[in-house]
C-alpha cells in the first residue's frame, strides 16, 4: 500500500471514531491528489464600499493542512498522542458544546496504534478532589464541585485544553499529549451530507444529514432518561457499529476537492479546534486561526458574545441569534448600541428540550462602561486578558424571542481615526446574521452578512 494510501486510510479511521461520538477529526489528501480547489472565501464576503471585510488566506490554509497531514503520517517510528473532546453544541458551552465523550488517539509511522472512548462521566467519578465550579454552575444549576465534563467553559481553546488536561490528571491519568482537539456533533451531519445516509445493523431507521443528531440523542439518551434502571454503561454501543460503516462510505469516497473544502469550513466556523505541543505545529494552526483562541491582543474595536446553556437540555438546536451592533465614533467616548435577538424555535418542551436559559457574556474592549441593559440580568463584569467581559442571565420561553438590548461606552482614549473592528464567533454557535451600522465623521457605514466564522472589518482610507 502506497503511503498516501496509508495516510488516507488513517485519516478517514480517525475521523469515523470521532463523528461516532458526536464530532469529527479529519485532515485531508490536497497535496497527494494534484488537484486544483475552489473554495469560497471567508464567510462568502461581500465587499461594501469603505467598510471592507479582510478574507482568509486560502492558500495558507491549503499549505497548512498539507503540513498536518506530513506531521500526521510521518514515519518516524514515534508514537503520537491525542485527546480529542467530543462536544454536542445541542447544549451550547463557551469552548462549543457540552462535552460529553472524549477520546484518546495514537499514532506511529502512520498507523492507528490505539483508540479508547469513553463518557465523560464515567472518567469523572474517578475525581475525588472538590473544585469550586465557575459562578455560573453554582448560581444556575446548584453544581458544587467543578469536573471534566464542565472543564470548556472559556471561549478560549488554549484555556479550555489546559484545564481538561488538568482534570484528566485528577481522575489519575497522564495528560502528556501531542496534541488536544476538540469537535463539534454539527460535523457528523455535514459528513453525512457528503456520504450520504447509512443504516446500521439493529437499529430502526436511517441516519442522514438532517436526522442524524437527533436520532443518535434519542438512541443514546431517551430510554435512559425514561427509565433510570436501565444499564447505561453499554449505552452508546451503536457507535461502535456505525465506524465499520462509515469507514467504508469514507474510504469510497472519490470526492476529493468537497472533501477539503468541508474540511477547511470546519475549521474556519470553528466546530474542529486544534492545540499541538509541537511549538511549530502550534504556530501552523494560530497562523491560520484554527487554535480557537480568542483575540485578546486585538487592538482596536471587539465583540464576542458567548452562551453558556445552563439548563441541561439540548435546546440549542431550535435556537436561532441575530447581532446588531450600532457604534457611535462621533461622541468623545464611542457608544455601542447590541441588540442580540434569541429565538427559541422548539414547537413544545419534552425531555430533551425546555425554555432557554443560557449565562451570555460579551467580550469587549478593555475599559468599557455599561451604559443600559434591557432583558437581561444586572452583570458581572470581570476584566479577562485584556478584555472586558460582562456577563448576563438571558431567558427565552419556547416559541418565544428575547430582544436583549446592551448599551456601553468605549474607553476615552479609544483610537477613533483608524477604526476596526474584529467579531469572534463562538464555536459551535452556526450561523449568526449579523448587522455592523458605523456612524462616524466621515458618514455612516454598514455592513449586512452571516457570522459563520471570524469577521473583520476596516474603513479603507
Amino acid at each position: 500500500m502506497s503511503r498516501f494510501l496509508t495516510g488516507k486510510r488513517i485519516i478517514i479511521l480517525v475521523l469515523a471514531a470521532a463523528v461516532l461520538v458526536g464530532g469529527f477529526f479529519i485532515f485531508s489528501y490536497v497535496k497527494e491528489n494534484k488537484v486544483s480547489i475552489a473554495i469560497n472565501s471567508l464567510a462568502a464576503l461581500e465587499k461594501i464600499t469603505r467598510l471592507l471585510p479582510i478574507e482568509a488566506d486560502t492558500k495558507k490554509e491549503l499549505s497548512a493542512i498539507n503540513s498536518l497531514v506530513e506531521a500526521l503520517t510521518k514515519n518516524d517510528n514515534v508514537e503520537k498522542s491525542f485527546l480529542l473532546l467530543l462536544q454536542n453544541n445541542m447544549e451550547l458551552r463557551p469552548g462549543g458544546g457540552f462535552l460529553g465523550q472524549y477520546a484518546v488517539i495514537k499514532i506511529k509511522n502512520g498507523q492507528v496504534t490505539y483508540n479508547y472512548f469513553e463518557d465523560a462521566n464515567l472518567l469523572d467519578q474517578r475525581i475525588t478532589a472538590k473544585v469550586v465550579p465557575p459562578y455560573p454552575f453554582t448560581k444556575m444549576m446548584q453544581l458544587k464541585t467543578w469536573k471534566f465534563r464542565d472543564s470548556n467553559f472559556s471561549p478560549d481553546f488554549p484555556t479550555n485544553v489546559e484545564k481538561a488536561k488538568y482534570f484528566y490528571r485528577l481522575a489519575g491519568r497522564s495528560s502528556d499529549f501531542d496534541g488536544v482537539i476538540a469537535v463539534n456533533s454539527d460535523i457528523l451531519l455535514d459528513v453525512l451530507s457528503l456520504t450520504g445516509p447509512i443504516t446500521v445493523p439493529g437499529y430502526a431507521g436511517e441516519y442522514n444529514s438532517q436526522n442524524a443528531v437527533l436520532k443518535l440523542e434519542e438512541q443514546v439518551e431517551k430510554a435512559y432518561i425514561m427509565n433510570p434502571k436501565i444499564d447505561t454503561q453499554n449505552r452508546k454501543a451503536i457507535m461502535k457499529k456505525m465506524a465499520s460503516i462509515l469507514v467504508d462510505k469514507l474510504t469510497q469516497l472519490n470526492n476529493i476537492p468537497k472533501i477539503a473544502e468541508l474540511l477547511l469550513e470546519e475549521l474556519r466556523n470553528k466546530n474542529l479546534m486544534m492545540n499541538f505541543k509541537d511549538p511549530a505545529l502550534q504556530s501552523l494552526v494560530e497562523g491560520v486561526y484554527w487554535d480557537g483562541k480568542v483575540a485578546y491582543d486585538w487592538g482596536s474595536d471587539y465583540l464576542m458574545m458567548v452562551d453558556a446553556n445552563m439548563g441541561a437540555f439540548k435546546t440549542d438546536y431550535y435556537m436561532k441569534r441575530e447581532i446588531t451592533y450600532n457604534i457611535d465614533l462621533t461622541q468623545e467616548k464611542p457608544v455601542v448600541d447590541l441588540d442580540i435577538l434569541y429565538k427559541n424555535t422548539a414547537p413544545y418542551g419534552d425531555w430533551r428540550t425546555s425554555d432557554y436559559h443560557s449565562y451570555m457574556r460579551l467580550y469587549v474592549p478593555k475599559g468599557a462602561a455599561l451604559l443600559e441593559r434591557q432583558m437581561v440580568s444586572y452583570p458581572l463584569v470581570q476584566n479577562e486578558k485584556g478584555k472586558t467581559s460582562m456577563g448576563f442571565i438571558v431567558h427565552v420561553l419556547i416559541g418565544r424571542e428575547t430582544l436583549a438590548h446592551i448599551k456601553y461606552e468605549l474607553p476615552a482614549d479609544f483610537d477613533k481615526e483608524n477604526y476596526k473592528l474584529l467579531v469572534q464567533k463562538q464555536s459551535g454557535v452556526g450561523d449568526v446574521p449579523i448587522k455592523v451600522n458605523v456612524k462616524s465623521n466621515k458618514g455612516d457605514l454598514s455592513y449586512d452578512g452571516i457570522l459563520k466564522s471570524e469577521l473583520r472589518l476596516e474603513l479603507s482610507k
